[in-house]
Formats: structure tokens, C-alpha cells, sequence
């Protein structure tokens, strides 16, 4: 009994909207994908569709086994497709989008060293702050920073960041150099508007952890712009290491109250739509990631 192919029927029948359509699909013809679809009902106990002359309907019980059924022929096609292509040369157009952040200081230095490993691979990168929804937009590969609530991709980590409190040597020598967390309400602090939450900026205390609201008199919409502000000496930021990393290793900002600092990690992800097989440019990528910056060489040249 193939089972595969009764649920192959049925979901294709479901996403086409009528058996005809998903027979030319299969490579069947509309009476025999009718009797796979037909046995599945059979064998489970179950009417899974409402069939009209003009459309196909899923009753309850069908609603509910295509929830089930389709990541699981997906996940067959994924499989299918990794053994078939893993001997695969990487070659084509690979779409990548980034962040500002790590697609400027972390991603554009590197993607040199990908091309000399991967020189049939074209790349397309869109560097932008903006959200990519559930990567909708024709993207084969996102690197994203912080949590990730899209069930709908597959994520690979990368590494994790931290993020550090700093200023240039210039600001603290005007203002002075804070020594607890209650001194950055006489500071000018930055940060970034469209991350309001991280102007709640955490420290360890003997009683746990405590949460500064920081204020100040400029903002900016993009981590890169908020670090130059910093440089210049404006102010205060809270930015992560990998942004900042160059920077403090340099000497153009200094690390302030890190024994107060309460540092949380920050993960940095490759993703792909899991529906999607995971081809050899991908995967090429994706392994490339995570080898390049998983020991986050960025810390450790700061240091």
C-alpha cells in the first residue's frame, strides 16, 4: 500500500483545487488520482473532501490531516533532494539578505573568501534593516539577529552575539567615565528607534537584575548610524560586539561598567523557508556562515 502517494494525491488535490488540475501535476490521470484519494478516505475512516462539480471543499477531519500531511511530504522532498544534490557543484544565483550591522562590518569583507571556494555562484545581497516576513520575497537565505518566532523556516546558528556598553575616549574625558548604572541618567545615551526596547539597558545587582531606562538627545534608525554618533562622541551606546568590535579593538571606543553589564546573548541565525529544498548554493553558504564566524572572531580581536 503506498501511502505516500495517497497523501501525495490528497494534498495536491487540496492545493490545486480540483483533481484535475493535480492529476496533470502528478502525471496521473483525474480517475486515478480520484481512487488514491478516495482509498486514503477509506483507509483512514474519514471524508477528508466535499466533492461539487465546480470546487473541492476539506471537511474538518481533511483540514486537519492536510496540517499534518504537508510538512511531512515536504520534509520527504527535502530529504530526497539533499542526497540527490549533495554531490552538486554550487553554482547559480544565490539571493542573501542581511542586516546593516553584520552584512557591513561581518558579511561584505568575507564574501570574497566565499567566491574564491564558490566561484559558480552569483550573489544577489540586500542589505537592509527593514523586515522580511517569512522570507516571501524571493530570498534563498536570511542571516537574522535575536529570536526567532517564524515557524515556517528552518534555522541554522551561526554563533552568538553580545552586545557591550561603550564610548570614545573623547565623550568620557568631557563627561566623565560612569561607574554604576544610576550615573548614565546624567549621560547622554543612544540608541536605536526602531528597537525602542533596547533603550532598557540590564545590569546585575545583589538583588537581580535591574532594568535602566537610558534618554537622550539623539537617536537614529540603524545601529551603523547610532555607532557613529558614538565615535564621534555624542554619547552613550549599548551596541553589539559585532558592530563595535573594530572600533573598541582601535581604541575609538572604550567598554564602560562591565562589572555591572548584565550580558545576554544574542543569536545570529542563517534561515531558509523550510518548504524549499535546500540547494548546494545554499547549503555552500550556510556551511560557510557558520565556519567563518561561529568562534565570532570580532570578540576576539577586541580583546
Amino acid at each position: 500500500m503506498d501511502r505516500a502517494a495517497e497523501m501525495t494525491a490528497f494534498v495536491r488535490a487540496v492545493e490545486t483545487g480540483g483533481f484535475s488540475a493535480a492529476a496533470r501535476d502528478i502525471g496521473l490521470t483525474p480517475s486515478a488520482l480520484s481512487k488514491l484519494v478516495t482509498r486514503l478516505e477509506d483507509r483512514l475512516g474519514a471524508r477528508l473532501l466535499q466533492r461539487t462539480t465546480r470546487r473541492l471543499q476539506l471537511t474538518a477531519e481533511g483540514e486537519a490531516f492536510y496540517a499534518r500531511a504537508r510538512p511531512i511530504l515536504s520534509a520527504m522532498d527535502e530529504a530526497e533532494a539533499e542526497v540527490t544534490q549533495a554531490g552538486a557543484s554550487p553554482r547559480g544565483l544565490l539571493r542573501l539578505h542581511c542586516g546593516s550591522a553584520f552584512g557591513m562590518h561581518q558579511l561584505a569583507p568575507a564574501i570574497p573568501r566565499f567566491q574564491a571556494l564558490h566561484p559558480e555562484v552569483e550573489m544577489d545581497i540586500t542589505i537592509s534593516d527593514q523586515p522580511l516576513g517569512a522570507m516571501e520575497e524571493g530570498v534563498d537565505l536570511a542571516i537574522r539577529i535575536g529570536p526567532l518566532d517564524e515557524s515556517s523556516l528552518v534555522a541554522r546558528r551561526i554563533c552568538n552575539l553580545q552586545r557591550v556598553i561603550c564610548a570614545a575616549p573623547g565623550y568620557l574625558q568631557r563627561r566623565g567615565t560612569p561607574r554604576t548604572p544610576d550615573d548614565l541618567q546624567q549621560h547622554n545615551c543612544l540608541w536605536i528607534t526602531s528597537l525602542p526596547a533596547l533603550r532598557r539597558w540590564p545590569f546585575d545587582t545583589d538583588d537581580g537584575i535591574r532594568v535602566v531606562h537610558v534618554g537622550g538627545n539623539v537617536a537614529a534608525n540603524n545601529a551603523e548610524t547610532v555607532l557613529q554618533l558614538a565615535v564621534a562622541g555624542v554619547g552613550i551606546t549599548r551596541l553589539t560586539d559585532v558592530i563595535v568590535g573594530d572600533a573598541i579593538r582601535s581604541g575609538k571606543l572604550v567598554p564602560i561598567l562591565t562589572d555591572w553589564h548584565h550580558v545576554e546573548p544574542v543569536p545570529l541565525f542563517a534561515t531558509y523557508p523550510s518548504g524549499r529544498n535546500l540547494s548546494p548554493k545554499v547549503r555552500a553558504m550556510v556551511d560557510f556562515l557558520v565556519a567563518e564566524f561561529r568562534s565570532a572572531p570580532w570578540r576576539q580581536a577586541s580583546r
